[in-house]
């Protein structure tokens, strides 16, 4: 039997394709949604930085400056994001035959990354004023950490429910989670230095906000590196998916060298190779798997290749480990 490909969706069900496009529409309309989130929410993330920032130079308060600086890079998180939501929405062309959606699993990629460095400049400055501790002015502190506690609970609540897979809105909430327990630290150091004089209460929560940025990054990047690895979705598993595609249809003697991974997110693509009986039908087996692979996995795009008998690709592995069935 010859190659099959078939990089189109031709093979779908004339009601699962009616499906997938349902799906995209879906997607479109959230899409709309979330980029409209993101673009009130960095405008009032801008606003609340510029005056947490005067605030802590005002105040003379590190823990209002480090959430005035978790706010900066909160504030191009939402940026990058809203820009990858809006580039996500363009069209494949010939050079970006996948489209823009991945702009977003970079923008989190990249913020990730920045959370890094302020962490490091935020526990220097700490360490510095725990040696040479330095006045506050507590009443301007504890006001700006209030403004920026209720800006924050806001923005979260603005930003929640969005869909699980978005790296993209995932991120910009993390952030924004870290910039309300930021907000929180800030309040308490005001009120441990007004009432106690603990100056020290400052720097040492200021520490503890730069360890939650840490967490929120470190979560990210890994997420975030583990897409544009193409690595599997996280939920599925390979040997679960060649099983039970292999019993996809009885004229299926093996299923084999099946990769599934994301585009971006909610995005998932599969190129897999099926061996068949000799008196198969291809146009239904191409059927039975495509509609399996969308509806069990919610894959949307897959690439199947029929093996004329022994796979041909039996240098890369292929045909090594994969699901026959007898």
């Amino acid at each position: 039997m010859a190659h099959h490909h078939d990089h189109s969706h031709a093979g779908h069900s004339h009601g699962a394709h009616d499906h997938g496009q349902g799906h995209d529409h879906d997607h479109d309309h959230l899409a709309g949604t979330s980029e409209r989130k993101l673009l009130i929410a960095f405008v009032l993330t801008t606003l609340m930085l510029v005056v947490e920032a005067a605030g802590g130079f005002v105040s003379g308060s590190l823990a209002l400056l480090a959430d005035a600086g978790h706010m900066l890079v909160d504030a191009l998180a939402l940026l990058l994001a809203f820009l990858g939501a809006r580039f996500a929405a363009r069209p494949a062309d010939s050079r970006r035959t996948y489209g823009y959606g991945r702009i977003e699993v970079l923008a989190g990629f990249v913020n990730s990354l920045t959370q890094f460095g302020l962490v490091a400049f935020i526990v220097f400055e700490a360490v510095q004023r725990l040696f040479a501790p330095q006045p506050i002015l507590s009443g301007v502190m504890f006001i700006v950490a209030l403004i920026g506690l209720l800006a924050n609970v806001f923005v979260l609540r603005l930003l929640h429910g969005h869909d699980p897979e978005d790296v993209n809105v995932a991120g910009a909430s993390l952030h924004v989670l870290g910039d309300l327990l930021g907000s929180v630290a800030a309040v308490l150091a005001a009120l441990a230095v007004r009432w106690m004089g603990w100056l020290w209460a400052d720097p040492v929560l200021s520490i503890l906000v730069s360890l939650l940025i840490l967490r929120s990054a470190w979560s990210l990047v890994r997420r975030s590196g583990h897409i544009l690895l193409e690595g599997t979705p996280e939920g599925l598993n390979l040997a679960e998916i060649e099983r039970e595609l292999a019993q996809a249809d009885p004229d299926i003697t093996s299923i084999h060298h099946v990769h599934v991974w994301q585009v971006t997110a909610g995005s998932r693509m599969a190129t897999l190779h099926a061996e068949l009986r000799p008196d198969a039908d291809p146009a239904r087996v191409l059927r039975a798997l495509k509609t399996m692979l969308s509806e069990r996995w919610r894959v949307g795009h897959a690439t199947i290749q029929f093996d004329p008998g022994h796979c041909p690709d039996e240098l890369e592995g292929c045909g090594k480990g994969g699901s026959h069935v007898h």
